[in-house]
């Protein structure tokens, strides 16, 4: 059974978003990003391999290094997916505003 990891769990982690964040500005080298970090960098390059195993990020070799960068279509599916209870939540929100505007309190 080949088990791919669930990109969900992958964002999960607040170090992979930073790594994220980083990498949408630009590309960069592994060593690049890992400075931006105080962990170990065998510990940046695990999370590195897994935003590449859930194909969030896209590896290019440059000359001896690999650079990453961010993979636009998966960062969209994601979008697309979590679109709708976005949607639902501002109609929720939406609701209680107006019942909140109409409510006047006791004196």
């Amino acid at each position: 059974m080949n088990l791919r990891r669930d990109v969900f769990q992958a964002i999960a982690d607040p170090t992979r978003r930073a790594i994220l964040l980083l990498v949408a500005a630009q590309a960069m080298s592994a060593g690049a990003i890992a400075a931006n970090f105080d962990t170990a960098r065998p510990t940046v390059s695990k999370h590195l391999a897994i935003l590449t195993e859930c194909e969030l990020l896209e590896q290019e070799q440059n000359g001896r290094e690999i650079f990453y960068h961010l993979n636009p279509q998966k960062m969209k599916e994601i979008a697309d997916f979590i679109e709708p209870f976005r949607d639902l939540w501002d109609d929720r929100f939406n609701k209680l505003e107006s019942i909140m505007k109409k409510y006047k309190p006791k004196k």
